[in-house]
């Protein structure tokens, strides 16, 4: 499980979602907090059941990245309390692949299931996808973002400048999605080049150029879809409307 590079991302802002890992394994502790804080979240680590319980009474979490296998109390343990008491997301991570061990999880009441060794980038977007599902995007769950001149109905996928409404292929109205999901974060390339199926990075950079046509006034001087060199794109929230 190598680690993608996303050196020199902007700190996540106060109010990204705050993830919790709790994992044994130093590594993967350590791999997993620097890779989604780099992509955009507030990261808290532990190292055991125990650990992770007494972050749990003193903040709030929108995600639970939970190992199955621990010293102690194990994870299948720990998310059917968690799951007893409330409705905190959790994806649950193991080195188990057989079916059983996966029912197993998801009667727990996890939300999702990821088999080690795995890629960060599928855990990035696995992670992106529950909190779309589960966290208000936005005050009072606001589904238009807005930037500069421009509004993007998250229901309808519309792009619209005052009252026009701007053409945008399939793939531009998903990578609109994805960055109003992540205000002001930065998406790595190589998490975009995933979601969606696989492409190229080259061709990430190609849709993107075609997006910054259609929404900056100079293109070759983005001032709304930025690139942050060696990582990959943020857009400049101004705000959210009901």
């Amino acid at each position: 499980m190598s680690e993608p590079s996303a050196a020199g991302a902007p700190p996540p802002a106060d109010d990204a979602p705050h993830v919790l890992v709790v994992d044994d394994d130093d590594r993967i502790r350590a791999l997993l907090t620097r890779f989604l804080g780099q992509n955009g979240f507030r990261v808290s680590a532990a190292a055991s059941a125990a650990e992770a319980r007494s972050q749990l009474s003193a903040l709030a979490f929108d995600l639970l990245v939970l190992d199955v296998m621990m010293p102690g109390e194990s994870g299948l343990s720990l998310a059917g309390a968690i799951k007893a008491e409330g409705d905190l997301p959790i994806l649950m991570l193991t080195a188990r692949a057989e079916s059983d061990d996966r029912v197993a999880g998801l009667e727990t009441g996890a939300d999702d299931y990821l088999t080690k060794p795995f890629d960060p980038r599928e855990l990035l977007l696995r992670a992106r996808n529950i909190i779309r599902r589960t966290r208000p995007q936005g005050p009072a769950a606001a589904r238009q973002v807005a930037f500069g001149p421009f509004v993007f109905d998250l229901a309808r996928e519309e792009l619209r400048r005052g009252d026009a409404a701007i053409r945008l292929t399939e793939r531009e109205r998903q990578l609109l999605r994805i960055f109003a999901e992540a205000p002001d974060a930065t998406v790595a390339r190589d998490a975009l080049a995933e979601f969606g199926g696989p492409i190229g990075e080259r061709t990430v950079d190609v849709q993107i150029n075609r997006l910054r046509r259609k929404i900056e006034t100079d293109p070759a001087n983005p001032l709304l879809l930025q690139t942050v060199r060696g990582v990959g794109y943020r857009l400049r929230i101004d705000g959210w409307l009901p």
